[in-house]
């Protein structure tokens, strides 16, 4: 059992490395246009469900869902855009 106090740390660790860990594969095809290995069903998937729980962390009031998914969705509506432009 976790000390209640580390949870809401891990929590944040937890939404920092799964929203930011789109930002090397967005940097890549923004650098290299190079959209071949992307599937856009699932990245439009994807990205449908981070809006999805940004509703649901907006309904619940929850900032790091709300922050985390933000980012998220920016990130993944880029590159879903980028996949758009260039195939």
């Amino acid at each position: 059992m976790l000390p209640q106090t580390l949870v809401p740390y891990i929590g944040l660790t937890a939404a920092f490395v799964t929203t930011f860990c789109w930002l090397p594969q967005a940097l890549r095809i923004i650098r290299t246009r190079d959209t071949r290995a992307i599937s856009l069903p699932a990245y439009a998937a994807f990205s449908c469900g981070i809006a999805l729980w940004l509703v649901y962390g907006i309904s619940l009031g929850d900032l790091p869902l709300i922050l985390s998914n933000t980012v998220s969705l920016c990130l993944q509506l880029t590159i879903v855009g980028l996949k758009i432009r260039y195939g």
